[in-house]
């Protein structure tokens, strides 16, 4: 059957209907804004991309995303952040002689676990001691520490703060903060059914953020972080520099309007670096014999499992990798906002609408998560304005006292949560397999 000339441009058309959406809003809207838009859309597909990497690849499900996302939120704090040299003197030893009991309690119980063998009544009880005495000395030390150093300048700092290195630097480190986490949840819940996986990483999630929220003196929980370093200019120095100066007037732009578009198009560029061989990475595994390897697991492991491949390892590396470039993304949308919100990380943007995008883009298909990405972020941002155009040219006839036109307008702040379940329906009825269908390769 001869294709189509939509199915043999797919990809193509598709893209260049996603890029006229935003010059539109550029055009209409301003194009700060359609920047603004373009740069989450960038991060959103990298998520994405990690997502699809265990789905698409492997078929692990994976709700635990907004988890993996903060720990790469946090690695832009402990990273970039200066350290807080009054904090360390007031508590920092407590919370290094905590760490260390706990390594050492850790390293003594598996240690001692393989040596008593023939009792293991008493095994059990030995390991509960150490246990017990290692949290007793825990507790000991880190709770004076905590409290010292969260009465340290609460209304500004109250934390460690971080090592003072460059912005960029966080961003494959929290790659590989999230990669250890899902070591351990891959190591404890791959090999189980794929039903073990969702519950263990949806867990881990919620404690990560927990633990994020209420540990001020590691990120200053509801606090927030401000003020993170950047990796590009800041508007103030560009508008006091003489050849921003002669460019801005050759534009015939405002300053604070140049300022804050080219600082937004060096974030585009940034971002637009790491996608594209983060991409490149992602589709050369896909092609290679590894590549065919998961796939052939993911559609029967018992089939891969009897041809001598280790299906549970393959999981553990597949998890790894894509939860390292959730991750990676988490710390560059944290670079992008310039602070670390614990509260702001919800399982509705970080998890459901991941998903989301990875299945009206195509699962198994990297430019298809990555269409997914752009598409659903821009109805997300952009459903509220437009459903905003839309009622109110509906209801332009009554009058504007009318109960009825000010409900509606009123309701037109939830039309994202409508919009995306329609086109996640639409998608699902007429593109099952994604608006980029993964390619069949033999």
């Amino acid at each position: 059957m001869k294709a189509s000339f939509f199915q043999k441009h797919r990809s193509v058309l598709l893209f260049s209907f996603m890029g006229t959406l935003l010059i539109l809003v550029g055009v209409f809207q301003s194009w700060s804004v359609a920047l603004t838009i373009f740069n989450l859309c960038l991060v959103s597909a990298i998520m994405a991309l990690g997502v699809n990497i265990q789905w698409g690849y492997a078929g692990l499900f994976n709700v635990g995303v907004m988890g993996f996302a903060a720990l790469g939120g946090l690695a832009s704090v402990l990273i970039s952040m200066p350290r807080v040299d009054e904090a360390w003197k007031a508590g920092g030893f407590g919370i290094l002689a905590g760490f260390l009991i706990i390594v050492t309690t850790v390293m003594t119980c598996l240690i001692i676990w393989p040596k008593i063998k023939k009792n293991k009544r008493w095994r059990y009880w030995i390991i509960f001691i150490l246990v017990i005495l290692g949290y007793s000395g825990l507790r000991i030390f880190f709770d004076p520490g905590v409290r010292a150093i969260e009465d340290v300048n609460p209304s500004v700092t109250g934390y460690l703060g971080g090592l003072g290195l460059p912005i960029l630097v966080a961003w494959p480190v929290g790659g590989i903060l999230a990669a250890g986490v899902a070591f351990v949840i891959g190591k404890v819940a791959l090999g189980l059914r794929s039903d073990y996986l969702a519950i263990a990483t949806l867990g881990i999630s919620e404690i990560i953020i927990i633990i994020i929220k209420n540990e001020e003196w590691l990120t200053r929980g509801v606090k927030n972080v401000n003020g993170l370093p950047r990796p590009v200019p800041y508007e103030v120095d560009l508008q006091q520099a003489a050849w921003f100066q002669d460019w801005a007037l050759f534009l015939d732009l405002p300053l604070d309007d140049a300022s804050s578009l080219l600082v937004k198009v060096c974030y585009a560029l940034l971002f637009i670096v790491v996608i594209a061989v983060l991409l490149w990475l992602s589709e050369t595994a896909l092609r290679s014999p590894w590549g065919r390897m998961m796939r052939a697991i993911r559609d029967n492991e018992v089939a891969a499992g009897a041809m001598g491949k280790n299906v549970t390892w393959q999981h553990l590396r597949v998890f790894v990798i894509g939860s390292a470039v959730i991750g990676m993304a988490g710390a560059m949308l944290t670079t992008l906002d310039g602070q670390f919100t614990p509260v702001g990380y919800q399982p509705l943007r970080f998890t459901f609408l991941i998903w989301v995008m990875v299945i009206i883009g195509g699962s198994g298909n990297n430019w298809g998560a990555i269409l997914g990405g752009f598409f659903i972020w821009f109805f997300w941002i952009e459903a509220e304005p437009i459903g905003l155009w839309i009622i109110a040219h509906l209801t332009s006839s009554m009058e504007p006292a009318s109960p009825i036109r000010a409900h509606l307008l009123e309701g037109a702040a939830h039309m994202r949560l409508m919009t995306v379940g329609i086109i996640l329906l639409v998608t699902l009825r007429y593109a099952p397999e994604g608006l980029i269908p993964e390619k069949k390769r033999m």
